[in-house]
């Protein structure tokens, strides 16, 4: 008689949801290896790349000259391949020199997939540091980290927001187990400080409440022996830097963020209106910290704040925005409902197909990811909250008959 053969297991098939994750991470990832691979072949892409800007810098600090001599920088950055037209600048404050230094001593087209492939380093660490903090969750966790489109931009670009991204990711790894390390990784954070408005304004707060002074410590001790490195450096960085910035006219352009969309629409002459929305930010940021003060929690109730941080910046571009990485991700590994699921990986597509139909990174169009961030986030956490609740009694009743 024959053996009645048992039926095989039911393999789960996958969704809308994760064909969509699927196909933002392999289209990012395509794009991000075809960039890296064309990096060594040719010239133009090491010139026509934001990291022309660190390198050229690099080559004046080596050689002791001026970072911010304009004649100089611009000829330097022509001869790389720049195309734009004037010269190119490093906008962070003068401690980050340090870290475009030591491109110096390289040419530009041996320093720039070294410089690319660190920035991609610094994001395998980033989200493999934030799958470990959120419980190692699901394989999607992973996807759409590395398929995040204002991340792979700072990869392909060479931009240091995910110098940024690292400095968060290290506070929220160490905050409580670690706090002047912690407060040391906040000099990451402090490359584009306005950025961070009410996130910095809250963590200032909570420093007071808590007592967490070491964090405050470890922030001044890492800011101090970067502000040391930079005097050995350039010594005259800090008044370069200065007159620089009363001669760049950074005020005027146009930088598709909430408060200059707002200077322009209702007077572009009026300059103090960029700082409008971070005013605002800053005020609900205390108003939503203080009656929670006594159970802050940075992952729970900081992810929502750096959102807000992103949207109400008065100077933020879209790569900026990896910021918001660790709040989506969070939400992203909590979430049960496959459609919010789906609908944050189809607007990395749309990010990531952005530029076929729309100019880099200085169009309009660019305005809508950090608004989209944060309603996402807030939706996405209603319904975290609900699925809580709902799941509760029945937890409760399990417990109660065990």
């Amino acid at each position: 008689m024959a053996q009645a053969s048992l039926p095989s297991p039911i393999r789960k098939r996958g969704d809308f949801a994760d064909v969509t994750v699927a196909v933002a991470f392999g289209l990012g990832i395509t794009i991000t290896a075809i960039f890296l691979g064309l990096i060594p072949l040719l010239r133009s892409f090491s010139g026509s790349r934001d990291f022309v800007v660190y390198w050229a810098t690099g080559q004046q600090l080596v050689h002791h000259a001026n970072p911010f001599d304009w004649q100089t920088m611009g000829q330097i950055e022509h001869a790389a391949g720049y195309i734009g037209e004037g010269s190119y600048f490093m906008r962070n404050p003068p401690w980050s020199l340090p870290l475009a230094w030591p491109l110096g001593f390289f040419s530009a087209r041996v320093a720039a997939l070294p410089w690319s492939l660190l920035m991609l380093a610094i994001l395998v660490f980033c989200v493999r540091t934030l799958w470990k903090m959120f419980g190692h969750t699901g394989s999607h966790l992973w996807l759409l980290g590395f398929a995040f489109p204002p991340a792979l931009i700072c990869v392909m670009e060479g931009q240091t927001s995910l110098f940024l991204l690292l400095g968060l990711v290290l506070f929220l790894r160490l905050h409580r187990t670690q706090p002047f390390w912690a407060g040391a990784a906040l000099w990451f954070c402090t490359l584009k400080p306005h950025v961070f408005l009410p996130f910095a304004l809250v963590l200032l707060l909570w420093i007071v409440v808590s007592r967490s002074y070491r964090i405050l410590l470890g922030a001044f001790a890492a800011i101090a022996a970067s502000c040391l490195v930079t005097e050995l450096i350039d010594p005259s960085a800090w008044v370069q830097y200065m007159h620089w910035g009363r001669a760049s006219g950074i005020s005027n352009e146009f930088i598709p963020c909430l408060g200059v969309a707002l200077r322009n629409m209702v007077d572009p002459a009026a300059k103090w209106l960029v700082f409008v929305p971070a005013v605002l930010g800053c005020l609900w940021a205390v108003s939503y910290f203080w009656p929670r003060r006594n159970h802050w929690d940075w992952i729970e109730h900081g992810n929502v704040l750096m959102l807000v941080s992103i949207v109400v910046a008065p100077y933020c571009w879209l790569y900026d925005q990896s910021l918001a990485l660790p709040a989506l991700l969070c939400a992203a590994c909590r979430i049960r409902s496959r459609a919010l699921l789906a609908a944050l990986a189809s607007m990395f597509i749309l990010l990531e197909l952005q530029p076929v139909y729309s100019s880099w990174l200085v169009s309009a169009f660019y305005l809508w990811p950090a608004p989209a961030w944060l309603v996402w986030y807030l939706v996405a956490r209603n319904r975290i909250r609900s699925a809580d609740v709902v799941s509760s009694p029945v937890t409760r009743s399990a417990e109660s008959l065990a």
